[in-house]
């Protein structure tokens, strides 16, 4: 059953349409300007058993979530009159917002993709993509709220001390000697992954997994998803040097992963 609480998408200053399955797999919010799309692909989301609110604008759907509505998944657009994709996920992140957000763009160079991580998305996908597959990427991305791998059989705090290195797990923040370190939802799961093994080498694998779950398969051949850890690890070094330029914690163990260094 499909229920609406407006009634047309048919303008780009269209109000939020929201539509639902009887038995939901999660809320999801979708802003993307293109009518066609937009339409089609809630609709379709629907019949895979997620409820869908839509927004033809950034604006509208700020709005929206100022208003204290909240969803599992963002689903944003790039390319949008007057308020582009990234420009929206930034004004998510300044006012508290850490839902995570997946762009589906038409935009393949590398650049919007790297730009779109460094912002805080935890995906990019091309909408040419079949349906099945940006169902399992949104699966595999509000897994990712769940514990940290090999934390489940415990609790963790809401705030650890780990030398220099302080997790917040109640608001997903880092920080090192005591500045925030400006880290995005994937990178706090990072390097709390690494923290929490001080000294132990973690594979390549182990940590994409954290970011897209167990066993996607991404980039060229088997090991593809390399070259997307080294990116996200050569980010994460960066932040700290910026607050450290010292930092020295996060080692390269050639061929195989990284591991966090406990020493000071």
């Amino acid at each position: 059953m499909i229920t609406l609480n407006q009634q047309t998408l048919s303008s780009s200053a269209a109000p939020a349409v929201t539509r639902a399955s009887a038995a939901s797999r999660g809320r999801l919010l979708l802003i993307d300007d293109d009518d066609e799309f937009r339409e089609s692909l809630s609709l379709n989301l629907v019949d895979e058993g997620f409820a869908v609110t839509t927004f033809a604008n950034g604006p509208s759907a700020l709005e929206h979530v100022a208003g204290g509505e909240s969803a599992d998944v963002i689903l944003l657009d790039w390319r949008m009159p007057g308020m582009n994709g990234l420009e929206v996920l930034r004004e998510l992140r300044q006012r508290g917002v850490v839902t995570p957000v997946i762009f589906l763009t038409v935009l393949s160079d590398d650049i919007y993709e790297e730009a779109a991580l460094a912002g805080g998305a935890v995906d990019f996908i091309d909408k040419s993509r079949r349906l099945l597959i940006l169902v399992r990427r949104i699966e595999l991305v509000a897994e990712g709220q769940r514990p940290l791998p090999g934390a489940s059989q415990q609790q963790l705090p809401s705030q650890l001390r780990l030398g220099s290195l302080e997790l917040r797990f109640d608001i997903n923040r880092g920080f090192w000697k005591g500045s925030e370190i400006d880290l995005t939802l994937t990178e706090f799961r990072i390097v709390s992954h690494l923290a929490l093994k001080p000294g132990e080498d973690v594979s390549y694998r182990e940590i994409y997994d954290l970011v897209h779950g167990k066993d996607f398969v991404a980039g060229y051949g088997n090991e593809g998803y390399r070259a997307n850890v080294r990116t996200f690890i050569k980010r994460i070094r960066k932040k700290f040097r910026d607050v450290d330029g010292e930092f020295e914690h996060i080692h390269n163990y050639a061929g195989f992963g990284y591991r966090w260094l406990a020493r000071e």
